[in-house]
């Protein structure tokens, strides 16, 4: 009897299936980008607008914004630092200049080699995309002054909206709901604590320049409060380059939902519907979807109406987004404004048909919108998964770097988007966001939308970094989230503990050991074929039966296959079951038929020995005692010691890059 071994873990792409066969469940992968363009793509070529339009951006949103450019007949120019000479948005442009070295601090925030390209390349507008400089009111001022056009609102409304206090002002005048709290600037620790509680814990303590969760700490007492402001202001600092904090009322177990907004220089402005992006980890979103299952039309109408007041009242131009938290009672408080183009902006094109880089274009030359109220529609669902280069496993997802030696889009699953800027043979680095790519998919209706989610999950191939898929696809199954019961507190109450991956069900169970059987034994007959003749003759050539023993976790199941054609018949535990597929080995995708049920895995990987992984469905201070801060992606990580004891050496110092496994301190 042979002997097989399988390890069910959930290592993010290095644990699994292990012995003669190690078959590893990562639930799925995903990136963007489809065959269906899921927006409007239908332009006047009698409506001029730019010749040649430079994009300060990099990654996804820099060839999102080149697409649409091509589509409208605009020559692009794209800026990149040293490191990313061979990115994707680099080749997609008509020109690209090097802006300098990879720190962003000396490349894509660096205004004076970026208006120098500008000059150089006499680009008449300019897209910032999201992040970076698209919401900095002086680079925008730096290129009114040059006669170069800002894709996007101009400084005022930049400056007004930017400003969480004066935003939050401006907002009460326009009769917006707000959320109670101090609307001035927090001078220090201790005057952080007294407006804590005047206001009542729990309170939200935040950057006034701040936006995509940085600079931001909940606090439930003096001594969070405390520590959340020192925090806050570094991470604020870091980021922003501004520490000014606020502190208001702490909504508890809200929903994060938005709404777009598009306005032009005429007066006109519309609400494109809303977004829910209540999935979040550390405040960022993971999983958005347009439109909520939460909102019925009466408070869809006064979410939207509120946000064009807003928009109007600062006299706004472009594409904006409005954002709310809503509690259980749908009551909706104004969180903020962000004055440009937002990560998720692929769901509202979905269903609106609506091309939102087109209308920046358009509104920022000076057209007038085409469409009125009226003309807005929520035709059908989309749902997106942002595909972090993270590994799930660590508090939700802490970034992973290398290169993707293996990458392929799920392009041939219908109605599926995938907006990214990589290609196999990147690098996924320290130095920028690890955003791997936007997963987007449509559907009539919000199960077919999901359905087709899972399938592109399971079907998207990412190798050399670990990857944050797993999540997503147990995310999207979970029957919570398919019921719509969610908030911005569903991954810490549904895994308490932390995500731990897939728990398998007794059916599961037995699908995967036959799964892993059936691949098992269709190596082994390959193995004894070259160009489908025999290598060596042998007398069991024709052995059509395998016993073998495999392990799974703590247990070892007998599991008896037999081969009839292309298909297997497998017993497990008393049952039969009939696994098919077309056994194409050099695919790292296989489709298997289990029972009648279809099934995607991954072969992510074989060793000279013959194992295989697979991917199936997808630590004297006293305990507590903040031991060093390390800064990942602008986001501060509190380290803590799992136990008492005393510190006998630090293996680094403040300023030093470290990495993933890097020892920093020892206990003893």
């Amino acid at each position: 009897m042979a002997a097989l071994a399988l390890r069910w873990g959930a290592a993010g792409g290095r644990r699994g299936l292990r012995a003669l066969l190690r078959c590893e469940i990562l639930c799925s992968r995903w990136c963007l980008i489809t065959s269906h363009k899921l927006y409007s793509s239908v332009y006047d070529p009698n409506e001029k607008t730019f010749e040649k339009l430079l994009i300060a951006n990099r990654g996804e949103i820099a060839c999102r914004v080149i697409k649409t450019c091509k589509k409208m007949g605009i020559k692009t120019v794209a800026i990149h630092s040293d490191v990313d000479a061979n990115a994707v948005h680099v080749k997609m442009a008509d020109e690209a200049v090097c802006v300098g070295p990879a720190p962003t601090s000396k490349s894509y925030l660096n205004m004076d080699a970026i208006m120098e390209v500008i000059k150089k390349t006499r680009a008449q507008a300019v897209h910032p995309g999201y992040g970076f400089l698209s919401e900095n009111k002086e680079f925008a001022r730096r290129l009114a002054s040059e006669g170069v056009t800002f894709i996007g609102p101009d400084t005022h409304a930049i400056q007004a909206m930017g400003d969480k206090i004066e935003s939050k002002l401006l907002a009460k005048n326009a009769k917006v709901n707000t959320i109670p709290g101090f609307d001035g600037v927090v001078k220090d620790a201790d005057e952080a604590v007294r407006i804590a509680r005047e206001i009542g814990y729990p309170v939200m303590i935040k950057a006034s320049a701040g936006g995509g969760g940085k600079g931001m700490r909940i606090a439930w007492d003096d001594e969070e409060t405390r520590e959340g402001f020192r925090f806050s202001s570094q991470e604020a600092a870091s980021s922003f380059g501004d520490d000014r904090l606020l502190i208001e009322k702490f909504i508890d177990n809200p929903r994060h939902i938005e709404i777009q907004v598009l306005a032009d220089k005429h007066g006109n402005a519309l609400w494109l519907n809303e977004r829910e992006c209540s999935i979040q980890r550390r405040n960022q979103k993971v999983v958005e979807e347009a439109p909520s299952t939460f909102l019925d039309p009466e408070t869809r109408r006064a979410m939207g109406e509120q946000a064009v007041a807003l928009a109007k009242a600062v006299k706004y131009s472009s594409a904006g987004t409005v954002e709310f938290l809503v509690d259980s009672s749908k009551n909706f408080y104004f969180l903020e404004m962000n004055t440009r183009l937002q990560v998720e902006h692929p769901v509202t094109e979905c269903i609106t048909g609506l091309d939102l880089v087109q209308e920046m274009i358009r509104v920022a030359k000076g057209y007038p919108l085409r469409h009125k109220q009226a003309d807005i529609p929520i035709n059908g669902w989309a749902v997106e998964c942002r595909v972090y280069a993270e590994d799930p496993y660590k508090s939700f997802g802490l970034p992973s770097i290398g290169k993707l030696s293996q990458y392929q889009e799920p392009l041939h699953v219908p109605s599926v988007r995938v907006d990214s800027g990589i290609q196999q043979g990147s690098d996924i680095s320290i130095y920028y966001d690890p955003m791997i790519s936007k997963l987007i998919t449509y559907g009539s209706n919000r199960a077919e939308a999901l359905k087709r989610m899972e399938e592109a999950l399971d079907n998207y191939v990412i190798r050399g970094v670990a990857h944050n898929i797993s999540l997503l696809r147990e995310v999207i199954i979970h029957p919570r989230f398919v019921q719509g019961d969610i908030s911005t507190k569903f991954l810490p109450e549904v895994y308490p503990d932390g995500f731990k991956g897939h728990k398998l069900t007794d059916l599961e169970r037995r699908e995967l050991l036959a799964t892993a059987a059936s691949l098992y034994v269709a190596e082994q007959l390959r193995s004894q074929r070259f160009l489908g003749t025999p290598r060596i003759p042998i007398a069991k050539s024709k052995q059509s039966s395998w016993e073998l023993s495999v392990r799974l976790g703590d247990g070892i199941y007998p599991v008896a296959v037999s081969k009839d054609g292309s298909s297997f018949s497998v017993e497990v535990d008393g049952m039969k079951l009939n696994v098919t597929s077309e056994w194409n080995l050099a695919s790292p995708l296989l489709s298997v038929t289990i029972d009648g049920t279809q099934r995607t895995i991954q072969r992510l990987s074989r060793n000279a020995s013959g194992d295989t992984s697979i991917q199936f469905l997808g630590t004297v201070v006293s305990e507590g005692q903040e031991i060093c801060v390390i800064e990942a992606m602008k986001m501060q990580n509190s380290m803590t010691a799992a136990k008492t004891g005393k510190v006998k050496a630090v293996h680094c110092k403040a300023g030093d890059t470290v990495g993933e496994g890097d020892l920093l301190v020892e206990l003893e």
